[in-house]
């Protein structure tokens, strides 16, 4: 078994990766969105942190969370946003995965059982996360411009100034160090 070791940062800023059981293609569908975002507003009510920045995609999600300070329990948020959703999800007449990562007997089979983190470390490392998830949808061939993209906060970032509205058109993009899906 692998020596896994999570990194905990009160306060900190993370990108996270949480991909579906089976890689299966649920999470854009009409069925999913919903419950989905339901799931991410419940638990921001019982334990607020800051949705930085997120994409949807149809077998993962990149986010970026910022922890209240002192606060690094961001293992308990994935965890209730992940049974919420699959609760509600399967209550809806969602599918398990009929392949699973997980051991018998370890829960149900909607979402892989691990997910992968990184601590943004400063400015240039959140930008490139940011880049990363907002060119995410070209990058897999769902778009061809970010702009077209519906399930992401790229636009919240337009309406910041963060970005141009045609950010990304024409470039082939390779965000160095970024292999995170």
């Amino acid at each position: 078994m692998p020596n896994y070791r999570r990194w905990f940062v009160p306060g900190g800023t993370y990108f996270f990766t949480v991909v579906t059981d089976g890689r299966q293609h649920i999470l854009t569908a009409d069925l999913a969105r919903p419950l989905l975002h339901e799931a991410f507003q419940a638990e921001l009510i019982r334990t607020p942190f800051d949705l930085t920045a997120i994409v949807l995609l149809p077998d993962h999600i990149h986010t970026i969370w910022t922890l209240p300070e002192g606060d690094s329990a961001y293992p308990l948020r994935w965890k209730r946003i992940k049974e919420c959703f699959t609760r509600d999800y399967l209550a809806a007449g969602g599918s398990e995965s009929g392949r699973s990562m997980r051991a018998p007997g370890r829960g149900r089979n909607v979402w892989q059982p691990r997910y992968w983190e990184h601590v943004v470390r400063d400015e240039d490392d959140f930008k490139r996360c940011l880049d990363y998830i907002h060119w995410n949808p070209v990058k897999h061939g769902l778009v061809k411009r970010v702009r077209d993209y519906p399930w992401s906060s790229f636009f919240k970032w337009v309406e910041r100034g963060e970005y141009d509205l045609n950010w990304g058109e024409g470039e082939v993009r390779d965000i160095d160090g970024a292999e995170w899906d």
